[in-house]
């Protein structure tokens, strides 16, 4: 395995030392903070055990697929998501993967802004105190100062350490680290949890299905979207990392351990907040209608302000609200990473340096982010304009996939030599119907939702959440590359071509 290692360095590329490495390092990618506080408060308001048998469906039809494909694709290409499309589809279509790595990008912008957020509450909760007084002053007083931008420099600075340090002594040593220790802390929290008075109530709302809320089509979609924005599919990210991983990896292998590991972080969260706000509101003596009001409030309200709210009142408060905070960063962190990797290996692909390639990426995240690390207007414009797009990168894959023919990606890239677990014709159904299909109930039905929440407004491109602002970002994104696409595609491939 070393010797593999050191071979693969002589030509420009590290690999991680065993499948475990690339198992953390997908695991990391994966789980992040949507895991902790996005999935307890959508499987809350979306019926509980019926949401998540649909989800549970999702992950097989929709995450794990997806999976598969970057898996196989990197794997196969060992270059970044824009030498890959161009590699696979042909040199006309490298904007497709120019334009996924353009939307990762946009979110790492102000992702490493919400890592920032997630160490200040760790620090302030171990050393200040002050949270659990008056979570919402002490919230507003955050995000109106410059102290965000002080946390998103300092964000920026730990991944972009560890992005440099490579891939085993960075990414892989990194996530060792990261994903363990999150899953041990999200046990603590669970079983903190369910000691808690009311906490058994909490549980059956989590897991009793209410089998009638399955008709309801909007179950559906949003455990479709959790599960797609959840497990990083069609992100590009474990795409950069099938890099490095060894020519025995087993993209179905690996992608069903990725998607089962979400999910069960994701599982561990809701089991942890759920139980503790019902037994909030059991010792308050009120009704269950304000635990879902509760559970309604924005990922940040929910997660700055209410979570501070609901550890204040049990014995040890403090010490479990440090450790949530905790357990948030390492998410928050091991995502990070991928993202800046991300953009790393493509400006290694193109001939850069791994260490030139860090700086000037970590240089341009902490500039770009800044507006979103000072205006929380901008910050939620960037986040629903760059993750409904991330549904356009999931089908790209897909497209990339129907262009190289799915029978023949199927048997060529990821069917593994020696390997006892085979892919079948399933696989073509998938990605010729239901994968599309997926893509277009999806997307259609966030746009009608950006549309009806504001009718008269729509084309406002100025606007947070309206049409006109998505369509106006997306449509100068796709332009743009599509005009440079043979710059942008012979810079991606001169190095390979040259050797």
């Amino acid at each position: 395995m070393k010797d593999n290692n050191k071979l693969a360095m002589m030509k420009g590329k590290e690999l991680f030392t065993s499948r475990w490495g690339i198992i953390f390092a997908g695991l990391g990618m994966a789980v992040g903070t949507g895991n902790i506080w996005r999935f307890p408060r959508i499987v809350a308001t979306q019926g509980g055990g019926a949401f998540i048998i649909a989800w549970i469906i999702f992950l097989f039809l929709w995450s794990i697929p997806l999976l598969m494909i970057e898996i196989s694709i990197g794997k196969k290409t060992r270059m970044g998501v824009i030498g890959s499309f161009a590699k696979i589809m042909g040199k006309n279509y490298a904007w497709m993967g120019t334009f996924v790595t353009f939307v990762t990008t946009a979110i790492m912008f102000y992702y490493a802004v919400v890592a920032g957020w997630c160490l200040k509450y760790f620090l302030a909760t171990c050393f200040q105190g002050i949270i659990k007084k008056n979570p919402q002053k002490f919230w507003l007083s955050f995000t109106s100062s410059w102290e965000p931008v002080l946390f998103h420099f300092a964000a920026i600075l730990i991944g972009a350490f560890i992005i440099y340090a490579g891939v085993v002594k960075g990414i892989e040593r990194a996530n060792k680290i990261f994903i363990p220790s999150l899953f041990f802390l999200l046990i603590i929290a669970c079983l903190r949890a369910l000691t808690l008075p009311s906490a058994v109530e909490g549980l059956n709302f989590l897991f009793s299905p209410n089998l009638a809320r399955l008709a309801d089509y909007k179950l559906w979609l949003n455990a479709l979207s959790q599960s797609a924005w959840s497990t990083g599919a069609g992100w590009g990210l474990i795409l950069t990392y099938a890099v490095y991983s060894h020519k025995k990896e087993n993209p179905v292998l690996t992608s069903t351990t990725l998607g089962f590991g979400n999910n069960l972080a994701s599982l561990l969260a809701a089991v942890a907040v759920i139980p503790t706000v019902f037994s909030f509101f059991s010792m308050q003596d009120l009704s269950n209608q304000k635990v879902l009001e509760v559970m309604k409030a924005d990922n940040q309200g929910l997660t700055f302000i209410w979570i501070p709210k609901l550890f204040s009142t049990i014995p040890g408060g403090s010490f479990f609200l440090a450790l949530f905070f905790l357990a948030l960063s390492f998410a928050a962190f091991s995502s990070l990473i991928s993202m800046i990797e991300l953009d790393t290996r493509i400006l290694m692909d193109a001939g850069l340096t791994r260490k030139k390639a860090v700086i000037l990426i970590a240089g341009c995240a902490f500039l770009c982010g800044l507006p979103s690390a000072i205006s929380m207007g901008f910050f939620t414009n960037q986040d629903n304009v760059w993750s409904i797009a991330l549904m356009v990168s999931g089908f790209f894959f897909t497209v990339a996939v129907l262009k190289y023919g799915p029978k023949n990606f199927r048997l060529n890239l990821i069917s593994t030599p020696g390997s006892k677990i085979k892919v079948g014709k399933w696989f073509d159904i998938l990605v010729i119907i239901f994968l599309p299909l997926q893509f277009l109930a999806m997307l259609g039905w966030w746009l009608w939702q950006s549309y009806s929440e504001d009718p008269t407004n729509w084309f406002k491109i100025t606007s947070s959440f309206s049409l006109g602002t998505i369509f106006f970002q997306w449509a100068i994104a796709i332009g743009l590359f599509i005009l440079l696409n043979k710059t942008i595609t012979k810079s991606m491939l001169k190095k390979t071509d040259d050797s």
